[in-house]
């Protein structure tokens, strides 16, 4: 059940990649402590290379979809996590939050190169992403 479980919500600024990619390793690794969501400043689509990179280490999120902060605002969190500068700066104050942390990561939707080149710059930043969630929220 969800509420015997800590809830998380991971913010951006499209919702398109990283909170998405956090949203679904989150739910992935810790299925019966944790239940995660994700939002955006702005709703757009869950990149195709999100969902790949995500793909790549058996873990679906094809089925996500975009989500704006809005929806979230009468929620309560356990933790809210920005995982962009922007959305840190535009989202300073989560009121319904217990903890508010902001973890910075690179936009992978601003690689550049071939579409192997690009999936690898999105592969780091999950890898990485997975790697701040074991630390801060696995321990």
């Amino acid at each position: 059940m969800q509420q015997n479980k800590k809830q998380v919500l991971f913010l951006c600024t499209h919702n398109s990649a990283r909170s998405q990619m956090a949203e679904g390793l989150l739910n992935n690794l810790a299925t019966d402590t944790y239940f995660a969501q994700s939002a955006g400043t702005e709703k757009t689509h869950v990149r195709p290379l999100a969902i790949q990179a995500m793909s790549n280490i058996n873990m679906d999120i094809s089925t996500h979809s975009s989500k704006t902060l809005d929806e979230f605002l009468d929620t309560s969190f356990d933790y809210v996590i920005t995982v962009c500068d922007s959305a840190n700066e535009a989202c300073p104050y989560f009121r319904n939050a217990k903890t508010r942390l902001h973890w910075s990561f690179q936009d992978p939707s601003k690689a550049t190169g071939s579409e192997a080149e690009q999936l690898a710059f999105y592969c780091t930043v999950r890898d990485q992403i997975r790697e701040r969630i074991e630390k801060e929220l696995l321990q």
